[in-house]
């Protein structure tokens, strides 16, 4: 058999040594072949035994001319019959900046020491708005990005483009999480006590039943998505089959719930359905003063005139009453997580907890929603108490 690497003379004098070899066929059943030229006849020899090893063990890649911005889109197509119009504009607004730092490199020439300056970067460097351009983004939003470029390079592995994902071990550096925590304490979510301020706060706004929905561990989006269909009085119970969200604060987008677990029935507390049956009288008197103005939407969280409102406005008229009864400003989001931290301190089971919540991961829920404070920790003080000897027969306390 002859020999398949041919020496070659440049036109400079200096030899070269090259090969085809085949590698498969194109999704039109034609040939692909790759030419591959080396310095030596040793190195052009080591290369076409490797190429003829992966090519039989099928991890053959091919030379691609590839971009980094061409995989990101790419990538987006491959899920834009994957996952909710909400979720694709976070993950677009998430690749801007890989875009912009690495989209014109070559996908193949792409290193791990690209992405870990890239990481560095964006801790430095990427802000475009919110503060003062040029800065750095907080480590939780690099961590999204990063996510991002990790997920669209495991696509170029699947289809063959390159042999590994340079991105999988990159990590935001644990020192700069840990600047940003103390430097951006978030608010904690209200304690026990904030929340029964609230409800009595509360009691006769317009809204009551709504924001106790919020309170009762549902999701903004699934309170302004909730129609009085979903509530069964007589079994006293609520399904959560449908949401109302928003893109870019201005757009509503009406869709089925965040994910499976997230459809799901819940039990209606006893104050919760007393309170939506007052709603629900309420809207009849506002219907019949309005007339024809009235326009019927179905929807629990309307405004005068019957129409469906936003999260935006749940949101903002759930500020307005904190400031009204004095309690510190926390995220609406935040009243689930009260919800389910007080839960957990009620000892319910962590799968319950998980299916109340509507998140296929017990794990997940405890680790992300549950906050015990230092008095919810009351219980652990008086265990301890009987195991270090306080009580009977402890050491008296210094004068």
């Amino acid at each position: 058999m002859a020999d398949p690497i041919k020496k070659v003379t440049l036109q400079s004098g200096k030899v070269r040594y090259r090969f085809v070899i085949d590698a498969g066929r194109d999704s039109d059943g034609r040939r692909k072949q790759v030419t591959v030229t080396m310095d030596t006849l040793k190195e052009a020899r080591d290369e076409l035994a490797r190429m003829r090893h992966e090519r039989r063990t099928g991890q053959l890649i091919l030379p691609s001319k590839m971009t980094v911005s061409q995989l990101l889109d790419a990538y987006m197509a491959s899920k834009k019959d994957d996952i909710e119009e909400s979720t694709l504009v976070g993950y677009r607004n998430a690749l801007v900046h890989v875009h912009q730092q690495l989209g014109h490199m070559r996908l193949q020439e792409l290193t791990e020491d690209h992405v870990e300056e890239f990481v560095t970067w964006l801790l430095v460097g990427a802000r475009r708005r919110g503060g003062e351009k040029g800065t750095g983004i907080r480590p939780s939003t690099a961590d999204g990005v990063l996510g991002r470029l990790r997920a669209a390079l495991r696509l170029a592995v699947r289809r063959r483009l390159v042999a590994r994902n340079v991105a999988e071990y990159v990590t935001v550096p644990r020192m700069a999480r840990k600047a940003d925590k103390r430097e951006n304490q978030r608010e904690k979510p209200w304690n026990e006590t904030e929340v029964k301020t609230f409800v009595v706060g509360i009691r006769d706004d317009r809204m009551f039943a709504p924001l106790l929905l919020g309170l009762m561990g549902l999701r903004p989006a699934e309170v302004a998505g909730l129609r009085w269909s979903d509530i069964d009085f007589a079994a006293s119970t609520l399904s959560v089959a449908n949401t109302r969200t928003m893109i870019g604060n201005a757009r509503v987008l009406e869709k089925d719930t965040k994910s499976e677990a997230g459809e799901r029935t819940l039990p209606l507390p006893e104050p919760v359905r007393l309170a939506l049956l007052q709603s629900q009288v309420l809207h009849e008197a506002e219907k019949a003063a309005m007339g024809s103005y009235y326009l019927e939407s179905g929807y629990v969280f309307v405004d005068l005139l019957g129409q469906a409102m936003s999260t935006r406005q749940l949101r903002e008229h759930a500020y307005s009453l904190m400031a009204k009864v004095g309690l510190r400003k926390v995220r609406l989001y935040d009243a689930r997580h009260s919800c389910l931290t007080f839960l957990a301190n009620s000892g319910i089971p962590d799968h319950i907890l998980a299916a109340w919540a509507g998140h296929t991961n017990a794990s997940f829920t405890k680790r992300v929603y549950v906050h015990p404070t230092a008095a919810d920790m009351g219980e652990a003080v008086v265990h301890l108490n009987a195991l270090l000897g306080v009580g009977d027969g402890a050491p008296e306390a210094p004068m």
